[in-house]
């Protein structure tokens, strides 16, 4: 057996200081915001539904794993309770074929620290586009030394996180590239930066760096590479000055009024956008997850629990405008911590913050439809003890792109029910630990409830109105009892099963005193490297209030006993640590992408089969540069497109003094940029 792989750093997580203090505001350094005293699933298990009646929900996901399909429903549930229960805790055996899994069918990198984007024999690569390219009209070649506000806001953004790639009719060749551009790192940014008194100048670059950026790209003949199309009549950069509209039943509220809105409905600026979705309707969505670290002077308990601070702020944005002074403008937090809905098509439009699916740290937001076409929002809120969320609205899809569909289209968000997760282990609570030994059964799984918290104007929260709901959201699951996770982040449900994936990163608290211990969601006390959740809706109807879990995959080494993949050989995948972003492929194949790996490699891409005989088995597909996080993957038939997020970031870095040399070499300023993959000889990715 081999020996467990080295630790590379204490720090929670394995990120470096100069990460934590730039992206999330040394989060994990401070108290957690939730200090409610939520049971969890090992206080409950004693008072939950039946045994037989968890293995009937947890009927569904065990014959859609085992047969690739939607979940069994009606006059078919007693039968797929008895396959259930026949093969509960004894996984069928693997008969590993040389090739792989579909979709999968190549060598995996091994774990390495090199400093560039390291990726299987057999694939090329190239950088689709890097921060500072210009993109819109009239606006300059990047230079680090001549860097200005207005240039920023026609070039690419900083920090580019989620990633869609959309359709472009009559344009051959051509996609429409949206991405997202979470935070700014002043240190890696500028030449003798100064984190004690930044210039206005160096804070108004970074208000233009934050935001997203929509650039149509351009296939280059016969292979893979993708280049940027600049001055593309699509082409468009948001920032933190730009208007958003405030849409929903939330719109208008005096908690989101302040003195440069009084209507509460209109907002300069998205913040800190880290995932994302792609809608059935031809939008993107963009998640406003770490905004708590941009305003200062937080003075109300809601402020704490939303993790802001009482002092100044890192970057010191409040001394150059009023709105990141809480102690000035109270409210100003309360108009971020949306999911922000985007019409790339539309370069006119103006973006929408949906107040309906509620105000956290939103880490993704990706939609699937009901069987009558309704529209449901699956969320994270990505902190330490925080909660799973879904959307589900109460109008339907209209097919095709008429004019009239699309402005229809564009209301689906802003009317439904809000939903948080409560979920219920079917084991005994003495089996679960804390140190990630399965229990008797042979797997972490149970069943769980949807708790609706606001319908429209209707609160179903005892003691909070919907506004309240709306705007201070944490509280509301904090009220109705929702389970504490281990940072939820990124969820997507399958379109082939609809099965749904929920990425929980780590959480170093777990078990600690005075904090939640281990339950069967979350089984690892101290838990350094997160696991993947798969949750089936009863009957697979998404807007439904009952579903089935249980762990897909609990990351760490391989040869650690707590870790689990699905049954699969562990001696036969890769290791893995701290999952994030989750995208699929045709195949059904889930690919994850990592954020502080914790195994002695650099983050990287990773493929795992979702189902048949396979199911379980993960491969690595890529690693990223020194300091790097991987985001944004976007897994096509012949091409996969990461985000490389903050290269160099280690700590002691700076300009200066650089930790990495990508994209462009010695000599040059480390830029997050956007990769493109793929396979030398043309075929398709991993077949």
């Amino acid at each position: 057996m081999r020996n467990l792989l080295p630790l590379i750093s204490s720090h929670p997580g394995g990120r470096s200081s100069l990460t934590c203090r730039f992206r999330c505001g040394d989060a994990c350094f401070k108290e957690t915001p939730n200090t409610s005293d939520n049971e969890y699933a090992g206080d409950i298990i004693a008072r939950a539904v039946s045994r037989r009646s968890m293995m009937r929900a947890a009927a569904v996901v065990t014959v859609a794993a085992a047969a690739g399909t939607a979940a069994l429903t009606g006059p078919n549930a007693p039968q797929a309770e008895a396959v259930a229960l026949a093969g509960h805790g004894h996984e069928p055996p693997h008969k590993p074929a040389p090739s792989g899994a579909r979709g999968l069918r190549f060598s995996p990198v091994a774990p390495n620290k090199n400093d560039k984007v390291t990726i299987p024999d057999g694939y090329s690569q190239n950088v689709v586009i890097r921060w500072g390219e210009p993109i819109l009209r009239g606006a300059p070649a990047f230079n680090p030394d001549k860097q200005s506000a207005k240039a920023q806001a026609g070039q690419f953004g900083y920090n580019n996180d989620f990633l869609s790639l959309l359709p472009l009719r009559g344009e051959r060749g051509r996609q429409v590239l949206v991405a997202n551009h979470e935070y700014t790192d002043e240190i890696l940014m500028f030449r003798g930066y100064d984190p004690a008194n930044p210039t206005r100048e160096q804070v108004e670059i970074a208000w233009a760096a934050h935001g997203l950026s929509v650039v149509v790209v351009q296939e280059e003949h016969r292979t893979g590479k993708l280049g940027p199309v600049s001055r593309h009549p699509l082409n468009r950069r948001l920032t933190a000055t730009s208007e958003f509209r405030v849409t929903g039943p939330a719109a208008g509220s005096d908690l989101l009024r302040t003195s440069a809105d009084r209507t509460g409905s209109r907002v300069l600026g998205t913040l800190n956008n880290c995932a994302g979705g792609t809608t059935p309707w031809g939008t993107t969505l963009h998640g406003e997850e770490n905004f708590n670290q941009y305003f200062a002077n937080g003075n109300t308990d809601m402020h704490k629990r939303y993790g802001i601070g009482t002092g100044a702020t890192e970057r010191k944005w409040e001394r150059f405008d009023r709105r990141f002074d809480l102690a000035k403008e109270p409210n100003e937090a309360n108009r971020f911590g949306w999911v922000v809905e985007l019409d790339p098509y539309d370069p006119d439009s103006t973006p929408r913050k949906r107040t309906a699916l509620g105000r956290f740290k939103h880490e993704a937001a990706q939609p699937r439809l009901t069987s009558d076409g309704r529209p449901v929002v699956y969320m994270g809120d990505d902190e330490k003890f925080d909660y799973l969320y879904k959307f589900v609205s109460s109008k339907r899809m209209k097919k095709g792109t008429s004019r009239a569909a699309r402005e229809h289209n564009l209301t689906l968000l802003d009317e439904g029910t809000l939903y948080v997760a409560k979920l219920t282990g079917d084991s005994p609570a003495a089996e679960i630990d804390g140190t990630g030994k399965l229990p008797t059964d042979g797997e972490f799984d149970g069943s769980g409830v949807w708790i609706p918290l606001a319908t429209g104007t209707t609160s179903h929260v005892p003691g909070m109105t919907a506004d309240e709901v709306y705007v201070y959201t944490r509280l509301a699951g904090d009220k109705v009892g929702a389970t504490k996770m281990d940072r939820p982040e990124d969820v997507e449900p399958s379109p082939r099963t609809g099965r749904v994936y929920v990425a929980l990163t780590n959480n170093s608290d777990r078990g600690k005193e005075g904090k939640a211990g281990a339950d069967e969601a979350n089984p690892r006390n101290a838990n350094k490297h997160g696991q993947i959740l798969e949750l089936a809706e009863n009957w697979d109807d998404p807007a439904g209030d009952g579903f089935a879990w249980r762990l897909f995959l609990v990351a760490g080494d391989p040869n650690d006993p707590a870790t689990y993949f699905s049954g699969f050989p562990k001696e036969s995948v890769s290791p893995i640590s701290c999952p994030d972003n989750v995208a699929f492929d045709d195949h059904g194949n889930l690919w994850i992408s990592t954020d502080g790996n914790q195994l002695g490699s650099h983050d990287g891409l990773f493929g795992v089969a979702t189902h048949g005989d396979r199911r379980g088995e993960l491969k690595q597909f890529l690693t990223v540069p020194t300091g790097a996080e991987t985001c944004g993957p976007v897994i096509q038939d012949r091409r996969v497109l990461v985000a490389v997020q903050h290269p160099g970031e280690v700590d002691g870095a700076s300009v200066e003094k650089p930790a990495s040399i990508w994209p462009d070499g010695p000599g040059k300023i480390v830029r997050p940029s956007v990769v493109a993959v793929w396979r030398k000889d043309g075929r398709d990715i991993g077949v």
